[in-house]
């Protein structure tokens, strides 16, 4: 059997997976996420096993296709053992068919098998059967069978007959049914534990049931094999307490305990229990009568038993227990008397077992002795938690011992013993469900008596457990019972479920609670019973559940109509229909067709088919009309039968024509037609189509495929022409009954190429590419033309050289430098010229390779405040219009490097916020479109400031610029930073002009003002900044203006004279 671990509290919270059905019946999926990944999807059965019936020793193949993203892993599973023999079980993979396949050699047994798929999302599972049947070397002859019977007769003479064996069986425990088997000499353990669950069903149907009146009395009773103070007492799953409702007593000698239900309601009807331990009782109390009577003070009990004559026989009994235990006693340790004088008759029964495991050593005080400081309470103790149970003595020199239900506690691995101090300890190290009970500490008269009891939500029994989750598969009408044992701590809510809705007492549903087990009746179950059951139990300390499902076989219901006719002609009739919409939880396994000629009353069978939606009747006549009877076919029934329509088989009707066939395109070679199909087929399929071709100027239409070899899509390729020639073309629809009608003929077409202008197809072509000297260059273009064109490469508008190679082919053409070297910069072009037109297409090629350091460098104070750093151009600045420097610096205070310029194309550059005290060094790096070079270091320079004698004078100053603006030539797209130095004291205002218009309030500039360093940048130079920039300083003192011209390389320059 498939088992299933418990199903605690941690294990229903991990069910807030997805359970939904799949389109393919029979199959149950899971899905771990709520919300799944684009694209994702869990496992699904696009095909599942089917069931298989087939005689013993033969094999057996299951086959399954299954879908899903990512690729589920698929597993096989058997209800009686594993799929380990690989001898017997072999699992294969079909690629071709995508079929995953379970052989099992040489059948034995019948058994149900599991087809599992899962992935990362979720997983799907179906059931399959295997039935197993003898063959007909395998019958048994008259002679063998009398064998046979005889001897199963002589068996169960030995044990089954004997009422002992019956007796032990009910009152056991099911770990015990095969030792006692054995002991009876039974050997049919499965046919056994039929039987006994019969036994225990009729069991059942005979309990005690107590009827009472309403508004009168019930009184339940029960009779102990043991005197005990406390019982508990249930009603419908509920624990019942001493109070106006309920009245608990019991008896002196505390072995008769009686439940008394006052004023009987119709809610009080139900199952009432007496609980000892594991151990209970149960019977129905039946209420009876009409409401708004008076209230009776009459007693209503149940089949009138002698309880008081029950009860001196257990009596009886326990004084012949004792006498046994007493003569033990006095035999071994002779007629003592304990102290006190306490004869051993005063004693217990516990206590007389405790003397003979301790050596006679016990003894019993009842005046001045040992006494109970603090006694035992009662204990809840957590599953595999450590538990402590704990008194104190009033003193330290005693002896006693532990008991559980009687029986003596020892030191051991599971339960740690401890005295010290007059404490007394018992603590069950890892305690489970098996150590709740009864827990006692005897050593002088007093005692205290506790209880453990384990914390924990409900637990399901897993041998029940395991059966439950089986599906439940009946008959429809007949009876599905479903029921679970469990234990937990009470009280246990319990609530049945079926496809999510909570499941409530009716004519149909009954729902039986006791203390330890529930079970659901679903009587006379109908097809739309088929489902998920589920059941609830829940208690203080948490909940669990348990799946299975219930499917409900039926007939199918009839096939699906209308019938679709899909060919009709002089000789057959092809028509197809639906699957039923319920198969009735098993496969279709044949359709049953039946024919009517209109106008007879004669139906007559004409096929049984296995299960595909489609038949093909070529038993008909021209001309006739007939009508088709179908029922579905399964495991369970034949369907109700679903009639179609008229059909009539066709006579023979050419189809019509088709449209003219129509020019996609032509070649030299090639001339590539299509048409449409005739809008009259003549009542049967297209076979095909014949196309024939004529020169113009000729009356001989050819055949342009042969006979034999019908067109069978509605487009062709014309091969067979000559270059230049004109062409018409006819084409001729082909159906069951022969050739039809040929359709107009086309245009008339030339078979030649094309003509058309030039066009380049790679439009993501790069139109700037960079190369390091040596490198080589390879460009490809691509385009499409007809005629073939002719192909030009220019470099900077004049034809390449000779060094460079060009290779062309029909729809490219690729440039080669071997060897690139400086000179071959530039821009190249690619000319594509034909009768119809050209195009030409340019890309920029730079050879280059990592610039040269720039020449020494030099530093100067202009400005206080600031360092001017001078360098010596690059050498290759000369050679590489694009080449630029970047200026670095590191301050005395800090130990990294700092970029202070960039992209500057000039030979200076002015560092402002310079402080004093400090060094500084700086570097210039040379860069172009390949690299940067190795920089170019200045001297160290130390910024002093010296004190002047303070004196008292007038620094007032109108503004004067100590450095002018410097003329400006920027590249197309570059940064332009234009700077000037100005003093005067009050500080000046500063304002920038580009063609007298003031640009202070322009986004498109960049203007600072740092201690009089007047800084302007302008991000992309375009030509609409070229022309004349002015700076002018203003104070109360006068004013000052200084100017400068901005040129764009590549563009017409501006002369400028500018007079002062």
């Amino acid at each position: 059997m498939w088992k299933r671990g418990k199903s605690t509290g941690t294990t229903a919270n991990r069910q807030s997976a997805i359970r939904k059905r799949s389109k393919t019946s029979g199959v149950m999926i899971t899905q771990y996420l709520v919300n799944m990944p684009e694209g994702k999807s869990t496992p699904d059965f696009q095909c599942k096993p089917v069931a298989v019936t087939i005689e013993k020793g033969k094999l057996a193949v299951f086959k399954a296709v299954v879908t899903g993203d990512p690729k589920p892993d698929v597993s096989w599973r058997r209800a009686k053992g594993t799929l380990s023999d690989k001898e017997k079980f072999q699992t294969k993979y079909d690629e071709s068919t995508e079929e995953h396949i379970l052989e099992v050699m040489s059948v034995a047994e019948t058994d149900t098998y599991k087809c599992f798929a899962a992935n990362e999302y979720g997983k799907a599972v179906c059931t399959t059967t295997l039935t197993v049947t003898e063959g007909k070397s395998s019958s048994t002859n008259p002679t063998d069978f009398r064998k046979l019977l005889k001897k199963s007769k002589v068996e169960r003479a030995d044990g089954e007959s004997d009422e002992r064996f019956w007796d032990a069986m009910l009152k056991a425990d099911r770990n015990d049914y095969e030792r006692i088997c054995s002991e009876f000499g039974v050997k049919d353990l499965h046919l056994i534990l039929k039987k006994l669950d019969e036994k225990k069903k009729e069991k059942s149907q005979n309990k005690r049931k107590i009827k009472a009146e309403e508004r009168e009395d019930a009184l339940f009773e029960c009779v102990l094999t043991h005197p005990l103070p406390n019982i508990t007492w249930m009603g419908k799953g509920n624990i019942l307490e001493d109070g106006e409702k309920y009245n608990l007593t019991m008896s002196d000698h505390k072995l008769i305990h009686r439940l008394l239900i006052k004023d009987c309601q119709m809610l009080d009807k139900g199952i009432y229990s007496a609980v000892v331990g594991n151990t209970s009782c149960n019977a129905w109390l039946v209420v009876e009568g009409i409401t708004r009577r008076p209230r009776k003070t009459t007693v209503a009990r149940g089949a009138r038993t002698d309880i008081e004559k029950v009860a001196q026989e257990q009596q009886l009994k326990i004084q012949g227990e004792m006498e046994k235990l007493l003569a033990e006693v006095n035999a071994k340790y002779g007629a003592v008397h304990i102290t006190d004088k306490l004869s051993l008759e005063e004693l217990a029964l516990e206590e007389l077992t405790l003397i003979l495991s301790t050596g006679g050593k016990y003894s019993k005080v009842t005046g001045q002795g040992v006494q109970f400081i603090c006694g035992l309470t009662d204990v809840s103790a957590i599953i595999n938690e450590i538990a402590e149970l704990t008194c104190k003595l009033s003193s330290e020199d005693c002896e006693g011992a532990w008991f559980r239900d009687g029986k003596q506690v020892s030191q051991t691995n599971i339960y740690t013993l401890y005295f010290c101090s007059g404490t007394v300890l018992c603590s069950p190290t890892h305690p489970s469900y098996c150590d709740s009970g009864s827990i006692n500490f005897h050593t002088m008269p007093n005692e205290f008596i506790t209880e453990k009891k384990k914390k924990t939500g409900p637990l399901f029994d897993l041998e029940d457990l395991s059966a439950f989750t089986e599906p439940k598969t009946v008959k429809v009408g007949h009876n599905a019972i479903f029921k679970l044992h469990f234990l937990g701590h009470k009280p246990i809510k319990i609530q049945w479920f079926r496809e999510g809705e909570e499941l409530q007492d009716d004519n149909n549903t009954r729902i039986e609670k006791s203390a330890s087990q529930s079970r659901l009746l679903l009587s006379r179950c109908q097809r739309k019973d088929t489902g998920e059951i589920k059941i609830k139990l829940k208690n203080e300390h948490g909940f669990t559940e348990a799946l299975s499902r219930l499917i409900v076989l039926d007939k199918p219901t009839p096939p699906l109509g209308p019938a679709e006719v899909t060919e009709s002609s002089a000789t057959c009739i092809e028509f197809r229909w639906r699957p039923p919409k319920d198969d009735g939880g098993s496969p279709v396994i044949n359709y049953i067709m039946e024919r009517q000629q209109v106008g007879r009353n004669t139906w007559k069978k004409i096929a049984e088919i296995p299960g595909v939606s489609s038949y093909r009747d070529t038993g008909v006549e021209r001309g006739r009309k007939y009508c088709y009877r179908i029922r579905a076919v399964t495991a369970e029934g034949t369907s109700e039968v679903m009639e179609t329509e008229e059909m009539q088989a066709g006579t023979l009707a050419f189809p019509g024509p088709p449209a003219p066939p129509k020019v996609a395109s032509a070649f030299d070679d090639c001339i590539n037609l299509s048409w449409a199909p005739p809008s009259n087929t003549g009542g049967s399929r297209i076979l095909g189509y014949i196309l024939e071709k004529r020169k113009k100027g000729s009356n001989l239409w050819s055949v342009v495929n042969a006979n034999d070899e019908l067109i069978k899509e509605k487009k062709y390729a014309v091969k067979d022409v000559v270059a230049g020639m004109e062409y018409e073309f006819r084409v001729t629809a082909i159906n069951l009954s022969g050739a039809g009608e040929f359709s107009s003929p086309s245009e008339f077409v030339f078979a030649r190429d094309p003509k058309m202008r030039p066009r380049f197809t790679n439009n993501k072509m790069k139109s700037f590419f960079v190369v390091r000297a040596g490198n080589s260059v390879r460009i490809t273009v691509n385009f499409e033309a007809s005629p073939r064109p002719a192909i030009i490469w220019l470099k900077d508008n004049v034809p390449v050289t000779k060094r460079i190679t060009i290779s062309n082919s029909d729809g490219s053409s690729q440039l080669l430098i071997p060897s690139s070297e400086r000179s071959d910069s530039g821009i190249y072009s690619i000319l594509v010229k034909n009768l119809v037109g050209q195009e030409t297409l340019s890309a920029e090629v730079r050879v280059t390779d990592d610039p040269k350091p720039p020449g020494p460098v030099e530093l100067e104070e202009n400005v206080p405040g600031t360092v001017t750093v001078i360098w010596e151009p690059s050498p290759d600045e000369k050679r590489d219009d694009r080449l630029h420097y970047t200026v670095s610096k590191l301050d005395s205070t800090k130990h990294s490097w700092v970029t202070v310029a960039d992209r500057l194309f000039n030979n200076k550059f002015t560092v402002c916020n310079v402080m004093h005290g400090r060094e500084y060094h700086f570097r210039v790096y040379a860069k172009n479109d390949m690299g940067i070079s190795a920089p170019s270091e200045s001297p160290t320079w130390e910024f002093l400031v010296s004190v002047p004698t303070m004196k008292d004078c007038d620094l007032r100053c109108a503004p004067s610029f100590i450095v002018p603006l410097k003329l400006h030539t920027a590249p197309k797209g570059y940064e332009c930073y234009m700077s000037c130095a100005v003093k005067g004291n009050p500080k000046p205002r500063i304002t920038w002009y580009r063609n007298h218009i003031s640009l202070n309030t322009n986004t498109n500039y960049y203007i600072s003002n740092t201690c009089g360093v007047c800084t302007m940048l302008i991000l992309r130079v375009g030509p609409k900044d070229m022309g004349e920039y002015s700076v002018i300083a203003e104070n109360s003192l006068g004013r000052a203006e200084c100017s400068t011209i901005l040129n764009v390389r590549g563009e017409k320059k501006i002369y400028w004279l500018y007079l002062q």
